[in-house]
Formats: structure tokens, sequence, C-alpha cells
């Protein structure tokens, strides 16, 4: 009989492995190593994913937020130091990366873990490395050396493919990680995870995909109906059969709220004198804050679409005298404010509203969004984490990444404005928002509260919450900056061949199947139209094409009439004087004002007078306010001693502009415009349409009506047919398109890289090209470090409200040539793009210039930000994102020559104050 030892010796490799994995429950080494380093037990998700990854494949983890999917990413590093390899940690963004370098730094030590961000660079050899995704792509591309022995790579948030903007950096670096290296891709929950998990497969080989649906800390869900709380949903039935509701006393509250209203309205309006219809008003935010910490709630994340609403929340919690915190966690809280802020020069806190900001922190309450300055915004997660702050109002940006989680959520509104239009929260977005609910480890239960309002259906909340899950769709598509990388690497047959292996592709070739089954619906609903707008007495289909090139004609000539208005404004706007009287005609900065100073020859698009409203504000004025032209209403005279700075003078100018010029003075100016009935175009088209046999029809409306149906879903129809007919190898012909927009410009030759190629190779930029093609044209040769800063600027910002009626302002002199100048390119740019049949190149945005010229001067932040209106957030940002394209633009210009000296020298001055300072050592 064999002893054990002899059976062992006996046993093939295989079979050993078995019998361990036996009598250790299918557990590893490393990972029972793993889990003697947390003292909670791993839930089966965790455990199934770290199995994987440890018996050699490669995992896609799709969980909840909150769920603890980034324990995985964890295992990933303890097996790259138990293997003596490298780990890479990727995050979608930088404040991300900076909150998991802390927390690594904390469980292996500074000497084992790096930092890469753009703005930080710390032990960048170490073997574990945490970086955003773009950090990890231009490596890629470069064929860094930091690359060598990487073992492992974990994107967070994986989802962020999706995003529109930065979406195709995650594709990238999938698609060229090295094969050897394993991927762990931690996703919020999608509905799709399965497809991404196919598409995995076939690019990265053994991918195991793992999907938990089910939250650590259950949520529940609550409806706030004024300062009354009520469950969504109520359990009925017993046992198998037991069912959530929808509460049906929510619904009779609600209806009972919109009739409450309806009556005090008739009351209102049933006296003598009809009172003016009033808007609902929602409960109080301290009310609300007060109510959800008297049912122990708190801490709670209100969310609030508005930067300008979170902080008008923590105002109202300071003026009701809100305070959440004891005496002792008021002085714990100023200590540790005092101790992050220490570094930061006290005039620049003044400007940032410190004080107030420090005041609300003490009694428990802030605001979070990315219009703080960095630095406060840490504090904010810093104090919160540590159960010190008890409420804070935040933008949907905190949901993105940041562990943050509180024990209830308040979500004030069920739509938001997304720079267009007011829209609906999506399931995902509900899902992103209310995932922050529930401590781990610390509540037992997470609670999402709704603010009831008018427009808020119960029933439809309770679908919004229902529905948990959300697709995850590709926005790859090549961009100028990855062809020239991928040919140089690769070559250009390759390339493409890559390329083919986008997610992009693998579910465009999935998605032709609905698109033709949607346009032969569409087809069979146009037949259906066309019969019902038939006319016994002629076709009135051709009758209803003349209607819509009439339309066209009167469109195009009321868009002439507004620019002949638009320029006859603008002569107008360089005839005035100082003490000249105006009426602004509309927009936020309408009504009476007194001209300070014309602002002749102070931007590129004509005048933009200083003025002194009726309200004693200072504001500058542009074209862009005088949709009409203007003329003085009336004079005052304006003191050779008035300063805009000095409040007093302010005050008894606006005085003296009220008492001389009446309150109801109008501009009655009359703007002649040139009648649509003089256009030979419009006469001829009208008398067709005269003598055309259906004109005369009794029922020609309701044929126009389905008509106008039928031309809108033909248009619609068209474009997926287009889209039907483009699917197939739809990524590669969009790379041939790039790459014969390059080879015009002479950036590749043939299959070949140019020397200006590989200019453009390490230009990291949406406007990629054009940064390139500034370098080249000598655009900016003649520029000091303040000019160059404003003429770069224009290539990375992007104005939040880019229909702002405010014209930018910019430097003049060299500055402003070269900015003409790079429009100029621009719009050359846009042509060969449109002759290639690719759009990739937005025009450059002016809106930061002249507040990077005045930082790269050397003003002072509190003029900074006063002149160019922006917050310290937004300013820091964009400030960072300008170093970050000076510094790839001072690498890819000659060696020696004058722009890379000058892109550094603007690199130098710009990193200063504010800027410079960072919490990562």
């Amino acid at each position: 009989m064999s002893t054990p030892d002899t059976r062992s010796a006996e046993q093939s490799p295989a079979e050993r492995y078995r019998a361990f994995r036996a009598r250790t429950d299918g557990n590893g080494p490393a990972l029972l190593d793993f889990r003697t380093l947390y003292d909670f037990e791993l839930d089966a998700f965790q455990i199934e994913a770290c199995r994987a990854l440890e018996g050699g494949s490669g995992v896609l983890v799709a969980a909840p937020t909150g769920s603890g999917k980034t324990l995985v990413g964890e295992f990933a590093v303890h097996l790259a130091l138990l293997g003596g390899g490298k780990c890479f940690y990727t995050t979608p963004i930088k404040a991300l990366s900076n909150q998991k370098y802390a927390d690594l730094v904390r469980r292996y030590g500074p000497e084992k873990v790096g930092l890469l961000t753009g703005d930080n660079s710390v032990n960048g050899e170490a073997p574990i490395v945490v970086m955003t995704t773009e950090v990890l792509r231009n490596m890629l591309y470069a064929g860094s050396q930091t690359l060598a022995g990487l073992a492992f790579v974990v994107m967070d948030e994986v989802h962020y493919l999706a995003d529109r903007f930065r979406g195709a950096v995650w594709e990238e670096v999938i698609i060229h990680v090295p094969d050897s290296v394993r991927l762990v891709a931690l996703s919020a929950t999608v509905s799709n995870a399965e497809e991404f998990g196919e598409w995995l497969q076939e690019v990265r080989g053994d991918t195991a995909v793992i999907v938990d649906e089910h939250r650590p800390v259950p949520l529940f869900q609550h409806m706030m109906v004024g300062t009354r709380l009520y469950d969504l949903f109520v359990e009925q039935g017993k046992g198998e059969g037991r069912r959530a509701k929808l509460n049906p006393q929510l619904t009779r509250m609600a209806v009972e709220e919109v009739r409450r209203a309806k009556v005090n309205q008739g009351r209102r309006t049933g006296r003598r004198r009809a009172a003016r219809p009033q808007r609902f008003r929602p409960p109080a935010r301290p009310d609300v804050v007060e109510r959800l910490e008297r049912a122990g709630l708190l801490p709670a994340i209100t969310f609030i679409f508005s930067r300008n609403g979170c902080d008008a929340a923590v105002l109202q919690c300071l003026h009701a005298g809100l305070r959440l915190t004891s005496r002792e966690e008021a002085e714990e809280i100023r200590a540790h404010v005092e101790l992050r802020t220490a570094d930061l020069d006290p005039a620049d806190l003044h400007v940032l509203g410190y004080h107030d900001f420090l005041a609300a922190l003490e009694r428990g309450i802030a605001a979070h969004h990315a219009g703080m300055l960095p630095t406060f915004k840490e504090i904010v997660e810093e104090l919160f984490t540590r159960g010190m702050i008890k409420a804070v109002f935040a933008t949907e940006t905190l949901a993105l990444g940041i562990n943050m989680p509180a024990r209830t959520v308040v979500i004030e509104k069920l739509d938001k404005w997304n720079g267009e239009a007011h829209v609906d929260l999506t399931p995902g977005e509900y899902t992103q928002l209310t995932g922050r609910a529930g401590r781990r480890g610390i509540d037992v239960e997470g609670h999402a509260v709704v603010v009831w309002g008018p427009s808020v259906e119960p029933a439809s909340l309770a679908g919004l919450a229902g529905a948990r899950t959300y697709p995850l769709n590709s926005s790859f598509r090549p961009s100028y900056n990855m062809a020239v990388n991928l040919v140089g690497a690769v070559g250009f047959e390759r390339a493409r061949n890559l390329l083919e292996q986008s997610f992009a592709q693998f579910q465009a070739d999935r998605a032709v199947v609905g698109l033709a089954k949607q346009v032969r619906k569409n087809e069979e609903a146009l037949a259906g139209y066309a019969k019902a707008a038939e006319c016994h007495l002629g076709d009135f289909m051709e009758y209803a094409a003349l209607r819509r090139r009439l339309s066209d004609r009167e469109a195009e000539l009321s868009r002439e009439r507004s620019v002949s208005r638009r320029a006859e404004a603008a002569r107008s706007l360089e005839h005035l004087r100082p003490g000249d009287v105006i009426l602004v005609p509309s927009g936020r900065r309408s009504g009476l004002a007194v001209v300070l100073d014309p602002g002749l020859g102070r931007r590129s698009d004509g005048a933009a007078p200083l003025v002194l409203t009726a309200g004693a504000s200072v504001q500058r004025l542009s074209i862009h306010d005088f949709p009409r032209p203007v003329e003085p209403v009336d004079r005052i005279r304006v003191p050779k001693s008035f300063s805009p700075r000095n409040p007093q003078m302010r005050r008894d100018l606006a005085s003296t502009l009220r008492n001389k010029v009446s309150g109801d003075t109008r501009d009655r100016r009359r703007v002649r415009d040139t009648p649509a009935g003089d256009d030979a175009e419009i006469a001829r088209l009208r008398a067709e349409l005269r003598a055309h046999p259906v004109h005369g029809c009794d029922q020609r409306e309701d044929h126009a009506r389905w008509a106008e149906r039928f031309f809108r879903l033909e248009r619609e129809t068209e474009l997926l047919r287009r889209r039907v007919e483009g699917r197939s190898q739809v990524i590669a012909r969009t790379f041939d398109r790039v790459c014969a927009v390059l080879e015009q410009l002479g950036y590749l030759d043939g299959e070949d890289v140019t020397d200006e190629g590989r200019r453009l190779g390490r230009i990291y930029n949406e406007l990629d090209l054009l940064t390139a093609e500034s370098l080249r044209e000598g655009l900016w040769e003649k520029l000091d470090h303040a000019e160059l800063a404003a003429c770069v600027s224009a290539l990375v910002y992007e104005s939040r409200q880019p229909d702002d009626a405010s014209a930018p302002r910019t430097p003049a002199g060299a500055a402003q040539d070269a900015l003409a100048g790079m429009i100029r390119l621009w719009g050359q740019l846009d042509a060969v793009e449109k002759d290639n049949q690719v759009s990739f190149l937005r025009e450059p945005d002016l809106g930061f210039a002249w507040t990077a010229y005045r930082w790269a001067k050397g003003d002072d932040l509190d003029e900074v930000l006063l002149d160019g209106d922006m917050t310290a957030g937004d300013f820091v940002r964009a400030v960072k994102q300008l170093l970050d394209l000076l510094g790839q633009v001072a690498d890819a210009a000659e060696p020696n020559s004058h722009i890379r000296k000058t892109a550094r020298r603007a690199m130098d001055a710009m990193r200063r104050g504010v800027v410079a300072y960072t919490s990562v050592t």
C-alpha cells in the first residue's frame, strides 16, 4: 500500500494542484495570504475574481458602486509584488488617482508606490504606479522603458470608455497593452457586461466575466413631500408572493399636494385683483437637512445640478443657523483645515472665500463641485470620510469615482441642464448618484431621498429606481495623433487591422441587424404618410416641397438680416463716448448704463465699452449684448477721479444715473428690414404655390401635416440607411480618411511617418493637428511667454457656456495676430476635413486667452479671477490643462528653438500660487 507521500509523488502537477485547491477551498496561496490583510470576509464575487486572476486569467468585474470591486484591483497589485513584477493602476480622473495613490502608500509604503498624472510625477519606476489612463496610453505609443516587467494593468471605472470626449483612450490601452499583461477591468453595473466581456476575450484572450448586482448595503428609496418622508415602496403579500409595490399613501399625498396648490391659487385669483401665479416652492434646504438629522439619516449628500446652487445651499444653511457639529468637532475641523491650507498665500485664501468655507465646515456643512479650488475639495472629502462633515451639497461629478459614501443621498430634481436643454436623469445616472448611499462596514442600510415637486410622479420615480443598469456603448474613433503613432509603430495595414479590433467595431457589426429592421418599419410608415397626404386635386407632395423651399428661403433671408443688423450695431458702438447713457436691450446685462470707457481697439471683433449699470455694477459689454444698433438716450458727467474699483464712487455715479434718466426710458429706434416680399425667389415660389392645383383644397392643411410627417421621417430614415451602409469596417474607413488628411498635409508619406508626423505624434490634444500646424507655420515664433500662453490656451480651453453673449477678450498686438492666424488655419483644416469626410477639429476657444495672459504676466489671483469671471476650481483646472499642452509644445518644438524656451518659460511663470500647490508629496 502506498503512503501519502508516495501517492503524492505519483500525482501529476495538475493533480497535485487540484488536490491543493480542494484543501484550500479553491483558494491559491496568494489569495490565502491576501485575505489575511483584511479584517472582513470577502464577498463571493471578489473571491471568484481573485481566483480567476491567480489562475492566470484577466477579469472584468461589473458591480454596483460601493460594492468593493476595487479590492480585486488590489489583489492584482498583491500578485504583481509576489511575482516580482509591476502593476499599473489606472483611473479616469486625477482626483481618483491621488486618492488611490494615498490608499496604496498606506498599505505598501511610499517606496513601492508611484504616481503619474500629468500634474504629478512621484516615484514613476516603482513596482506599483497609479496613473491616469492617458498617461499609460502615451507610454504605450512612446515604447517607454517603464513598461518593462509590467504584469498587470488595473482599469478602474472602465465604463468611462463610453465618454464621448475621452473614451477612446480606454480602448487604445486595451488593444495595445502587450499580450503578456493581464487586464483587470472594473466597471459599474452595466446591462451589456457580457457583450463587453466577449470583446475583451477576443482582443485579450482568456477573460473571466464576473457580474454582481447585489448591493452589500441595501438601499431604501424614499420621497420627501414637504418635510414628510414616505417610503417609495411597500411590501405586499406573503411568502413567495411577497412583492414591493409603489406606496399608495405616497401617491395620495402627491395628488393632495397638487390639489391644495390649485385651491390656494384659486383663492388668490378670486380676489378683486388677480394675483400672479406663484411657483411651487420646495422645502428649504436647511429644513430638509434638519428632517434627515431627526430621522438619523445623516451624513447626507444632496445632489444639486448647479455649482451656484451648491454654494447657495451652504449659505442658506449658515443663515438659518444650522449647526451639525459639537464644539470639539468644530475645533478638530479648524485644526485640520488650517494644517491643509498652511502653504497657501493668505491673500489668495481671502480671494477664495476661505473664511466662509471654514465657517461652514465648522458647522458640518460643505459644498463639493468642480468650481472649487482642488485643495478645498480634498479637504471636504477628507473631513466627510472622517465623519466630521454631515451635509454636503454636490454636483453629479462627485458620483464619478471619488470614494465619498454617505448614509443618505438626496436628489432635488430628476432633470438637469446638459448644456443645451433640460433632460431627464437616465436610469444609469440615477443609479450612479444613489450608489453613494450606504457606507460599507458602517451603515446597515443606505437611503435615497427624492424631493417631491409637481413635475415628479411617484410612479415615474419608481420606474427610474427599478431600472438599475445601463448599456456600455463605445465612443471610439481614430484621431490624428493616434494615426501617426500607430503607423509609426506597426505600419499602415497592421494599424488598420488593430483598429478593426475596437469595441466600437464589435458593437457596430452587431447593430446592423437592428438598424435594418428599423429602416423597414420606417419605409412602411412613409408609405402610410404619403397615402394620407394624397389630394384629389393634384400631387400634394409636389406642393409640400414648394412650401418647404419657400420656408427655407425665408429663413435664409432672416439670417442675412440678422448679420446686417449685427454689423450696424457694431458700427454704433464705435460712436459711444464716456458719459453716454445707453439702454442695454436684452440679456442678463439689460437696463440703463453709463459708458465709462468706449473700449475702442480692445478686441478684434469691435468696440467693447466698459459701463456702470443702474445697479452700480461695472460690466464690459460687447457686440453680443446689442442685437440692434444703440444710441445714447442722455448724457451725464463722469468725474475724472472716478475709479471703477471704488464701491462708493460706483454707488454715487449709479445714483446720478437713476436720477438723471427716467426709469421707463426705452430705445424706440426702429430697425428697417428688407421685407421678404422684395425677394424675387420668394415672389416666384409664392406665385407657384398659388397656381398649384391643390392650393385651393379645403383640406390643404390636413394634407400638409401628413406631408410634414413624411419629410421628417424621410430624413430620419435616410440617416439610418447611411448608418447601415457605413457600419461595415466603419472604424477602418474612418482611419483611411484620417490618413488621407495626414498625407495631404505632409504628416504621412505613403506608409511612412514624416518628421512633421513624428512631431504630431508627441501632441496628445483634441486639437492635435491644429497645434502641429501652428508650430509648422511659425505662428508663435515672435511671441513672448505670456502671449504664447494666451494662444495655446485656445487649443485646450472650452467655455462652459458656448452660447454666452459676451465675446472673449484677447491680448492686443502679436498675440492677437497669432490667434487670428490660428483661426485662419482652423478654417483651412476644416475645409480639408470636409473634403475627406471627417470632422474632428472644433474651432479654437479664446475664452481663457486673456486670463492665461494675465496669470503668465504675474498678476494677482484676485484680479485675474475677477477680470476672467471664473471660479478658482475652473481657473486651476484650465491652467493645469494649459501647462500640460505647453509641455507637449516644448517637447515637439525643435531643440534649442525659441518656441521650446518660450513654452518652458511660460510654464515656469504660470506654475505659482494656487496652481503650484498640490497635496501629493
